[in-house]
């Protein structure tokens, strides 16, 4: 009974100077995936509390329900028109960009450990995969915002390219535990197999989901546990099938928060908590399994094999990758820099661990040393080079706090919505009723000074107001617009960005010739319109941040519809 009760203080130590040291990593900037993994360290063999752990098959089950969390958790706050943007490269960096890795890792790990080549072809499978958890935390923890094409290559990629690393692992790992067994098309039948039957089960568990949600009546506290229980379900129904789990899992979760259910709120809001709470977990365990002291004779070799994976074989395989795709230079530095690895690298190194191949511990080690230098040079970087590279785009206002009202039946998820009026709204020092809002939008009050004001007193908004809106959730993104921050005091805000003037998309050269003096050789008729312009420089998808520059002015995209098609264009001057 005592050692249940000093694991249980030490669990609950852990856990509580884990979410103390998010503050600590905050302001030193460094990724919050590393400081996890540290903390497991220093509590692990040899550091201080000196704790061993070396149970890979718990490790396993640990590390992949945890996985299951985070990805579910991606895969709700993925939108659709992260596809409709960036489909297509994603999908060809997480299959034939996991391959190139793979065969250049491979190959490099073969030289430096001395290992056959199927040996080294199946640590580079290990290593071949980005982390979606390394990848989603660094985003929000440092409140990143980036162009949408690259952002949701990066998002896709690493959220779908696991069941390729895991194929190639397990094929791999089969090969080496039973040396007899032909590599012929049974390869190519487990990578469909994995990936239709994933897909498959993935969508369907997301429709039902979403269709039991609109039939039950539960207490909307129990839809969360729901959807994590639902999500842990399908993973195993998939895994017996012959499927990938993380990518069903990872699908599902996309179904379900692009669905217009009103419990969508309630599921993201504690779902969050659940995937941070899953990363620490997961991070402190692998911490703790690892021992830093026998790595102390692989680590230079290991150390030249993170190098040659991160300035090497990612930059290769992202170039070849993204070839048909012609993204700019700029886009393709940036998505091989963030080609984090996390957590699902060391997880795979078990599988070879838990089969008992020769070797096996050196997996777990080599893996454990080369996320740890792509947290620390890559994770701790990405912010930077984001702003050095032009990426960075200003965010997006939102309320401060929203929850929909699941309670009531109506044809449109309506929500309360709160904004803390600042100094930079575009609302401040407005009466309510010279606000422009769509119609539907009611002032329901606010608070001042601790104090109740209600809306029939039509007051002056004023700097430190809550004031409290009842709206459709289609229309919240246009209330923010005008009620949020407009970032003046931000990193990056939107006056410095898009400029002070905002046009039609569908303005001509002609009629902006009477505003602006327009180099007379542009190449372009008059008669042009600033979107035909986008559409012809730019061969793919215009999103927003994607900017031209006639003469000495900057056109950049600032608000693109569903189709594609430019709403709003910022302009300002720019130095020739």
């Amino acid at each position: 009974m005592d050692a249940v009760n000093l694991l249980i203080l030490i669990a609950g130590t852990l856990l509580f100077v884990s979410i103390l040291a998010v503050q600590v990593s905050v302001r030193v900037g460094a990724p919050l995936l590393l400081v996890f993994l540290v903390l497991g360290m220093i509590a692990g063999e040899d550091g201080l509390l000196g704790l061993q752990f070396d149970n890979p098959d718990v490790a396993l089950l640990i590390g992949s329900v945890a996985l299951v969390i985070i990805l579910f958790d991606g895969g709700l706050r993925t939108h659709p028109e992260r596809f409709r943007v960036a489909l297509a490269p994603a999908a060809m960096l997480s299959s034939v960009g996991v391959i190139i890795t793979c065969l250049i890792t491979g190959v490099s790990a073969a030289y430096l450990f001395g290992f056959s080549w199927i040996e080294g072809l199946l640590l580079g499978a290990i290593l071949g995969s980005t982390d979606a958890a390394a990848v989603f935390s660094i985003f929000q923890s440092q409140r990143l915002r980036i162009k949408e094409r690259v952002a949701a290559t990066l998002e896709i990629e690493s959220g779908s390219n696991d069941p390729m690393a895991v194929m190639l692992t397990v094929t791999l790992v089969s090969v080496l535990a039973m040396p007899d067994t032909p590599m012929d098309a049974t390869v190519l039948f487990v990578f469909l197999q994995q990936a239709l039957v994933g897909a498959a089960v993935g969508f369907g568990a997301g429709k039902l989901f979403v269709y039991g949600c609109r039939q039950l009546t539960l207490h909307v506290s129990f839809f969360p546990l729901l959807a994590v229980s639902g999500s842990v379900l399908v993973f195993g129904l998939t895994a017996q099938l012959g499927g990938s789990g993380f990518l069903a899992v990872y699908l599902m979760g996309y179904l379900v928060g692009n669905s217009r259910l009103p419990q969508v709120m309630h599921i993201l809001r504690v779902h969050d908590g659940l995937a941070w709470l899953s990363q620490i977990v997961m991070f402190l365990m692998l911490g703790i399994l690892m021992t830093p002291s026998s790595i102390l004779d692989i680590a230079l070799p290991a150390l030249a094999l993170a190098a040659i994976l991160i300035f090497v074989a990612r930059p290769i395989a992202v170039i070849i990758s993204l070839a048909p795709f012609r993204f700019p230079w700029r886009d393709q530095f940036f998505i091989s820099w963030v080609g984090l690895r996390g957590a699902v690298p060391i997880v795979l190194a078990l599988f070879p661990w838990i089969a008992g191949l020769e070797n096996q511990q050196l997996y777990f080690e080599i893996a454990f040393v080369v996320v740890l230098v792509s947290l620390v040079v890559q994770g701790w970087s990405i912010a930077f080079v984001a702003r050095k590279m032009g990426l960075e785009i200003p965010q997006e206002p939102e309320p401060d706090y929203r929850t929909p009202l699941d309670a009531v039946h109506a044809s449109e998820v309506l929500e309360i919505a709160v904004f803390n009026i600042t100094e930079d709204s575009a609302a401040a020092d407005h009466h309510w009723d010279e606000i422009n809002l769509p119609r539907e939008a009611d002032f329901v009050g606010l608070i001042r000074n601790e104090q109740w004001i209600r809306s029939a007193v039509n007051p002056m908004l004023r700097s430190g107001d809550a004031l409290m809106i009842l709206a459709r959730s289609d229309d919240m993104s246009k209330i923010s617009e005008v009620l949020g921050s407009t970032g003046t005091n931000s990193r990056i805000n939107k006056k410095s960005f898009f400029g002070d003037f905002v046009l039609n998309g569908e303005i001509t050269l002609a009629d902006l010739a009477g505003f602006y003096v327009l180099p007379e050789d542009g190449g372009e008729d008059l008669d042009t319109s600033i979107n035909d312009i986008f559409k012809k420089r730019f061969h793919r998808r215009v999103v927003v941040g994607d900017h031209i520059k006639l003469g000495n002015l900057m056109f950049t995209a600032r608000e693109v519809g569903d189709d594609g098609v430019i709403l709003k264009i910022g302009v300002k001057p720019v130095e020739l």
